[in-house]
């Protein structure tokens, strides 16, 4: 049905039905897969829906096609209700049936990545229990005991891990074993000269354990705190086992004896538990973090195109649900999983490609992975783009719509809009959906023409009816091409993931964003145009709606930036494959000097990335943020900055000597280094004091001792977190080796069996239930009992009587280990809270402090004063600091989540309310992104824009000063946590201040120019009259008189000088402001740019008003009557 012509009285509303406006043609599209032009039909949800069908048939397809092996065909595996059968036969059925179900679906998981990880698990775990429970194994490892460590090892550092993961394991284990080794010969020798040698067994006692006890163990939780590594905790917990034991459990050091026999047999120990899971590991599918690494960059290019398709279309639509919809969320979800994978596979898959000579691979899979994580940015630039869109659709309008526009002959998204506005105030105008034709109609052809002779708009809404009509068609067009080419894998399938990029994409992105970018400036010109030619009775009213044109032409730019990030993944996508194809193997990184030395002049990584240093360089990976910088610290030191002239040189000196050191003592890692090896050091001390060492050996110390270096954590939350896990999963494994034992009867086939079964369980928490802490202690737990009862049993231990000899009492082992644990793990726990405590509430509380004062700081560079100051060769955010803020964001969320587990008396941690505190920085990172994609690539300001970025410095400076201001004021009010005022300034006001200047430019410059065109006709006026008078002169025979000059035309110069000085006094303006508006010519779309940046602003000021709100409600508010006297 047609709308162009009501059918109903003029004085009726009509019914919804599609109008032109709202029903979106569609226009020339590029098919990235073969460069062709297209005007067939397609829609952006439509084949985003397509794509979710396709990818579901193909994983029902391949799960029937698992079962199509089953005798009768049937792949159904649900589970049939057996108790609820009446008759016999129907629950004998039911009972085959659940049995098959559950076999073919057990089946199906063992085949599965995560089955097949944890059978890997399972048999290193047996393979290294048989150096307890086969004789010949055993005794290849020698008398002593503590035999069953070899299947510990494997517990922890287990096989289900990637060839490249596998490599740097073993590095890290070599390291660790060294370093075990060098500790226990060292604390022999020195227990062996000062104890046997000198005689000075209390001094000998006192170096191993400051030395080798506190030293050593500190060193290692330095280093466990430093790299903040999951390998080097595994590679500290080997070196621990062997210590420990060599130090407290053996009585070579407290002897005085060196004994060659433990050292070996620990040695021993530590290389069959490596190299079993390197064996199991390498032959058993083995997995490659380059294909894996592969295949999460897949993942993540398809998550990627489809929240471009729905961000597109939720901007095109007008509808701000379409980005909390479910589907929305499991593609942003999606790509977050992904991302983290990316993160974890690349560092692993260094190894490999160094491991096999493919450096240079490496770096362009980084770049890659560069490009990727520079497109999620965009994305996010563009939805906040978009967002700009739904806010200012809510907003009410400035004035009560007026005009001759009858309602009859406003389509009928105008009148939904402006009956909600009439009707009721509360309401906020929508776009209609946007229904996507099938075909381009004669009437389509024609659009653009019928709506910009008739330009009458009422409300936001018909600028954007008008914006979506004439770039509409291509903006959909764009994002259809550029979300093929992502959701096309760039990598072919497993295992070798070849790179199958097509060789067709390059061409249709260019002719796509050419497309684009011819359409693009045909409608913004057309859309300003339109406004210009408007009946518009209120200058507000012509700004309101200009605001609204540039938030349109702001997400144009933002996805015309995205297509151009398009282009430099597809770069990095085709070297890549050309550096596969001509790969030249080398192995440069062995030559360390050269690579000291190239390190100072290495090229950037990426090929389109400046070698500006960033001011905000990015932690690295594995830190965690600090808080408080160092410079911020210095700063308070009275004698760095030379406040007291007068002091002595020497107190100077010697002051700031002793301050470093402090300084350099209070830093957390060295805190956390030290306290662990207090710890360490007090609870070794009592196997060394003659009247507690009985009660450590007949308590097992040793295990209490490891699991005090296990449970040991940065932060007091982590470490209640991991302690209380710990203490559960000892307790379960103790059961376990109880109820094993009973059943077997000491009987090692049995136990064989039966340890794999609990083996299996525990590494099912491990590595499906990525509950690590539970699953590892429980069998920690278990093989502390059972495979040392055992060892008891066949007379492998020496001294045990206590426990039952030869005749083990499993019922006192499992008590031993369990109160042995569990002590350690009370004993971390009270280290960790009362020495030196490091609270994850107050390293948030710092670090979203520091993280607000910084990114205050980046906006008072100012976004379009750099550009002025730079003449368009810089953005205000430099290359990789925004990765860096949002890396340093990530990180927060660390200790945001161990906060959650740290019991304070004042009350629980506010976890709801920080998450929404860091979903708005997350809005406000997208935010400062989006402001660098207006402001980079821009070829050169025009005249125009030029003279409003000058006529408006001031209130920009202003509106920079006041947004750093507030950002500083939540700073410090997170910092120290007090209440804010009810006077803290506000970025709105200034923001309109903003806005009334662009106003006032836009007067002065109309009155410029009216004033211009009436001097010109008048100079014209009084030319044709000085012609006609000569002429009349010239026919009466007279001349022109000597003191009479012909009056000329004057220069397009003089025109405007005499024009600003005329205007001067005509309206009584400043000479700068009459230069500014007057001399220059300024178009539409030079406003464009200052509209664009007090759109992210008024963003950004939502944002900072939302963490407002909740600082308020954590802290209160003071008001003037407020008492703080006391």
């Amino acid at each position: 049905m047609s709308s162009g012509s009501p059918s109903q009285p003029s004085g009726a509303w009509s019914p919804f039905r599609p109008s032109k406006r709202s029903k979106l043609r569609n226009g020339t599209f590029i098919d990235p897969q073969t460069g062709e032009r297209s005007r067939r039909q397609f829609t952006l949800r439509g084949a985003f829906r397509d794509r979710r069908r396709t990818s579901n048939n193909t994983n029902a397809n391949m799960h029937n096609n698992t079962d199509a092996g089953d005798d009768d065909g049937d792949s159904d595996v649900s589970i049939h209700p057996f108790f609820s059968r009446e008759h016999l036969s129907e629950r004998i059925e039911a009972l085959g049936h659940n049995s098959k179900a559950a076999a073919i679906s057990s089946w199906a998981w063992l085949k599965s990545p995560n089955g097949k990880g944890v059978i890997k698990c399972v048999l290193a775990y047996s393979l290294g229990s048989l150096f307890t429970l086969l004789e010949p194994l055993s005794d290849f490892l020698g008398r002593p005991d503590g035999k069953h460590v070899v299947a510990t090892i494997t517990v922890y550092f287990h096989p289900a891990r990637t060839a490249g993961s596998m490599i740097e394991g073993t590095l890290i284990a070599t390291a660790a074993v060294i370093y075990a080794e060098i500790v226990s010969i060292g604390s022999m020798a020195t227990s062996v000269f000062f104890g046997s040698t000198l005689h000075t067994v209390v001094l000998a006692y006192s170096l191993v354990l400051l030395v080798f006890v506190g030293a050593a163990f500190g060193f290692l939780g330095w280093v466990k705190q430093r790299l903040n590594n999951p390998l080097v905790n595994v590679g500290s917990t080997l070196a621990s086992l062997s210590m420990i034991s060599v130090l407290t459990k053996e009585n070579a050091v407290q002897d005085h004896v060196f004994s060659n026999q433990k050292i070996v047999q620990v040695f021993k120990i530590l290389i069959c538990g490596i190299i079993i899971t390197i064996t199991v590991n390498l032959t058993l599918w083995r997995t490659s973090a380059r294909e894996q690494l592969r295949e999460a960059m897949t993942k993540g290019s398809n998550s990627l195109g489809d929240m471009l398709t729905m961000i597109t279309h939720g901007f095109l639509s007008g509808s701000e649900e379409e980005m909390s919809t479910p589907e929305f969320t499991k593609a942003s979800d999606a790509y977050r999983a992904a991302y983290g994978k990316m993160s974890k596979n690349l560092k692993e898959a260094k190894f490999e490609h160094y491991f096999v000579g493919d450096e240079k691979i490496y770096q362009l899979d980084k770049a890659v992975y560069k490009s990727l994580e520079n497109l999620a940015q965009s994305i996010g630039g563009l939805k906040s783009a978009a967002n700009t869109q739904f806010i200012l659709l809510k907003e009410p309008p400035s004035e009560p719509p007026s005009g001759s526009v009858s309602p009859g002959s406003l389509s009928p998204s105008l009148h939904r809009s402006f009956s909600s506005h009439a009707s009721i105030k509360t309401r906020i105008p929508t776009l209609s959906a946007i229904n996507e034709g099938s075909e381009e109609s004669d009437d389509d052809r024609s659009m653009n023409g019928s709506l910009a002779s008739a330009p009458t708009f009422r409300s936001p809404s018909d600028i954007f009816n008008l914006f979506i009509a004439l770039l509409g068609p291509s903006t959909k067009s764009l994002a259809y091409t550029l979300a093929g080419i992502l959701r096309d894998p760039p990598f072919g399938e497993a295992p070798k993931y070849d790179i199958t990029i097509n060789d067709n994409y390059r061409r249709s992105l260019m002719d796509a964003l050419s497309l684009f970018n011819e359409h693009r400036a045909k409608a913004l010109e057309e859309l300003y145009k339109s406004i210009e030619h408007g009946r518009l009775k209120s200058e507000k009213i012509r700004a309101d709606f200009e605001e609204v044109a540039a938030a349109c032409g702001h997400f144009s730019f933002s996805l015309q930036s995205f297509g151009e990030e398009m282009s430099k993944y597809l770069d990095v996508l085709d070297d890549l494959k050309y550096a596969t194809e001509h790969r030249q193997r080398s192995w440069q990184f062995l030559a360390v000097w050269k690579e000291l030395h190239q390190r100072q002049t290495r090229a950037p990584l990426l090929p389109f990335e400046t070698e500006r240093e960033p001011v905000v360089k990015p932690i690295r990976r594995s830190q965690l943020p600090r808080g408080v910088p160092d410079q911020m610290i210095r700063r308070r030191d009275t004698f760095s900055w030379e406040a007291e002239p007068s002091a002595s040189d020497i107190v100077k000196m010697l002051s700031q000597r002793i301050l470093s050191f402090l300084r350099f003592l209070s830093r957390d890692d060295i805190r956390f280094g030290l306290k662990v090896g207090l710890g360490a050091m007090l609870w070794a001390m009592l196997a060394f004091i003659p009247e507690t060492k009985p009660i450590y050996m007949h308590w097992r110390g040793e295990w209490g001792l490891l699991s005090f270096m296990i449970v040991c954590s940065m932060t007091v939350g982590a470490a209640n977190t991991t302690g209380t896990t710990r203490i559960q999963a000892t307790v379960c494994g103790v059961i376990f080796a109880f109820i094993n034992w009973t059943v077997s009867q000491g009987n090692g086939v049995a136990l064989f069996f039966m340890g794999a079964i609990v083996a299996f369980g525990s590494f099912c928490i491990v590595i499906v239930q990525n509950k690590v802490s539970f699953g590892r202690t429980i069998l920690l737990a278990y093989n502390v009992s059972l495979l040392y009862a055992y060892l008891l049993a066949h007379k492998v231990e020496d001294d045990d009587d206590d426990e039952g000899g030869e005749n083990p009492n499993i019922a006192e082992i499992c008590l031993h280990r369990a109160l042995a644990v569990s002590a350690g793990i009370l004993w971390g726990l009270i280290i960790c809270r009362l020495v030196w405590p490091i609270s994850a509430r107050n390293k948030f509380r710092e670090g979203i402090s520091v993280l607000y004062l910084q990114m205050g700081l980046i906006w008072k560079r100012g976004p379009l004063a750099m550009l002025l100051r730079s003449d368009c060769s810089r953005s205000y955010l430099r290359s990789g600091e925004q990765a860096a803020l949002q890396r340093y964001a990530s990180r927060l969320e660390v200790f945001r989540q161990s906060a959650v587990s740290e019991f304070e008396l004042r009350g629980p941690f506010p976890h709801e309310a920080t998450g929404r505190i860091m979903r708005s920085t997350n809005r406000l990172l997208d935010a400062f992104y989006a402001m660098s994609l207006v402001t980079q690539r821009r070829g050169q300001l025009s005249d125009g824009e030029k003279a409003l970025l000058l006529f408006t410095a001031k209130e920009r400076a202003m509106l920079c000063d006041r947004i750093c201001h507030v950002f500083q004021v939540l700073a410090s009010c997170l910092m120290l946590e007090y209440p804010l005022t009810d006077a803290i300034p506000s970025v709105t006001g200034t923001r309109d201040q903003l806005l009334s200047k662009i106003f006032q430019f836009r007067k002065e410059h109309a009155a410029a120019m009216k004033e211009m065109k009436e001097r010109e006709v008048a100079a014209a006026a009084e030319a044709d009259e000085a012609q006609s008078g000569t002429s009349n002169d010239n026919n009466n025979g007279e001349g022109p008189g000597s003191g009479q000059v012909s009056p000329t035309k004057p220069s397009g110069l003089t025109r405007r000088t005499s024009g600003g000085s005329l205007r001067k006094k005509a309206t009584g303006h400043s000479a700068l402001s009459g230069s500014l508006a007057g001399q220059v010519q300024v178009e539409e779309r030079d406003y464009a740019l200052l509209y664009a940046y007090a759109l992210v602003t008024g963003q950004v000021a939502e944002e900072l008003k939302t963490v407002r709100k909740e600082v308020e409600s954590l802290f209160g508010v003071l008001n003037e009557e407020a008492l703080l006297l006391q």
